[in-house]
């Protein structure tokens, strides 16, 4: 049995591969994303990332549709406590933005698509810099003081505001931000690497990278010139045809076949083995692309081979 990983300074413990609800709503139907979110508990997996934006980029869609999905699989399989919820709040046509107003009616809005009283982890999902932190994390808190949110969570926010915003809350005593997600995976390291990770580090923040595999990138299926049909292809070809993302696919390929192990797993590896990461995001529109996620919880790479994969992404 894979062992839960604490979250940050919460008394979340969460599965050391977090499935990303991005997918659900729209390269997932309704019965295809209960058949993933099935596999992933069976496998011991307990933590699911959604937002209340997915997926209003599909025609047809408002937004939702995602936490509609999940809140509906917690409710059929009677699951809730067993399950580590996170969404986010800034990004739904409807609920755009951080003002005070704005973040409790959207966690309002969330509360009735996931069916349940209360929201695990609730991220910002793009900081918007024109309302004051201190707004945003009284908001946050007041949800918390409500019982509607356990634990807040910051994602795509510079060290400035996410600095200013942790003084704030020791500062006033307010909820405090106990993780990150920032974007963040073998082929994509400057936006966390550095004083953003630094940062999380001296704090005790624990990071849920997304784009972990770099859109499917990082799973391997996508070599140069080959063609792959995904609504996700262009942004991942772009990797695949860079010299860059070949020394990666190079270096993946030699230590996957070391491992038997699928380069999908080794790349996620490589994320979980470094520093503040507590948990990478993937998703999958079947239930046959999980085994391929759910093995980083079983493979630990050397410190040869973390340096081999750290040296060919440089």
């Amino acid at each position: 049995m894979t062992s839960l990983r604490t979250l940050g300074s919460s008394d979340l413990q969460v599965f050391p591969l977090c499935l990303g609800g991005n997918v659900f709503g729209w390269t997932a139907d309704e019965a295809a994303s209960f058949a993933v979110l099935d596999a992933y508990a069976a496998a011991g997996g307990n933590f699911v990332d959604t937002a209340d934006s997915y997926s209003a980029w599909i025609e047809g869609n408002e937004g939702g549709e995602s936490e509609t999905i999940i809140g509906k699989w917690v409710k059929a399989r009677g699951n809730r406590d067993d399950v580590v919820i996170a969404t986010k709040v800034s990004q739904h046509p409807e609920y755009p933005g951080l003002s005070a107003a704005n973040i409790k009616a959207a966690a309002d809005a969330s509360l009735r698509r996931l069916d349940t009283d209360h929201i695990d982890l609730y991220y910002t999902h793009f900081d918007k810099p024109e309302v004051p932190v201190e707004e945003i994390i009284g908001a946050l808190d007041e949800l918390v003081k409500a019982g509607k949110v356990r634990h807040i969570a910051a994602s795509n926010i510079t060290p400035e505001r996410l600095r200013a915003s942790l003084d704030f809350s020791d500062r006033e005593g307010l909820a405090r931000y106990v993780a990150l997600q920032p974007h963040y995976n073998l082929v994509s390291r400057d936006t966390y690497e550095g004083p953003l990770q630094d940062l999380a580090a001296r704090e005790g923040l624990a990071a849920v990278p997304y784009f972990s595999l770099a859109s499917g990138f990082l799973t391997g299926k996508y070599r140069p010139g080959a063609a792959v049909d995904s609504a996700r292809a262009g942004s991942a070809q772009k990797h695949a045809d860079s010299e860059r993302g070949q020394r990666v696919l190079a270096a993946l390929d030699e230590i996957a076949a070391a491992h038997g192990a699928p380069v999908a797993t080794v790349a996620l590896a490589w994320l979980a083995a470094q520093p503040t990461i507590t948990a990478p995001i993937a998703s999958a529109r079947t239930a046959g692309q999980l085994p391929a996620l759910l093995g980083l919880a079983e493979l630990t790479l050397t410190d040869t081979e973390l340096k081999q994969l750290t040296e060919a992404s440089a």
